[in-house]
């Protein structure tokens, strides 16, 4: 690990302060560049005006203070459950409500209509439920078999 040319630290209101060069940046935002696929690479942090202001290619090279920090301002505004097992679904049209177990815990989502599946690769799937919240299902051959039959029906 080699020692980052940045200082990280939050001020007084809990908002991210980047100092690049003696140049100060405040209520900067980090901004994962491919949230599914590689979470721990490719991290923009981004000025108050949209610009990106540094590039960190993995948070693994960071120090743990800075890597910690920006674990937690990363988790504080990302919100995406990841479904583990389907447990009901109330009827295999749309809409349905869908029984889940997340790593967040379990919950009760609305599928409005079957678009609101997307696939984001051979096994991995975004769905929306009626609220607008995104639920992940990293790999569907890894659910278990009542998971996938249920699944299979709206796929």
């Amino acid at each position: 690990m080699k020692k980052p040319d940045f200082r990280l630290h939050r001020d007084p209101f809990g908002r991210l302060v980047l100092t690049v060069a003696e140049r100060v940046y405040e209520a900067v935002i980090p901004v994962r560049s491919f949230p599914i696929s590689a979470p721990e690479d490719g991290i923009a942090l981004v000025g108050a005006g949209g610009s990106e202001l540094l590039w960190i290619d993995t948070l693994e090279d960071l120090p743990d203070n800075v890597r910690l920090l920006l674990e937690e301002e990363l988790a504080s505004r990302e919100f995406t459950p990841e479904i583990r097992r389907i447990r009901h679904v109330s009827t295999f049209g749309t809409p349905s409500h869908w029984q889940v177990e997340t790593d967040r815990g379990d919950v009760t989502l609305v599928l409005k209509v079957e678009e609101d599946i997307r696939r984001l690769s051979a096994f991995a799937l975004l769905i929306a439920d009626s609220h607008g919240v995104q639920y992940l299902i990293r790999n569907t051959a890894a659910l278990d078999k009542l998971s996938r039959r249920l699944l299979d029906h709206f796929l």
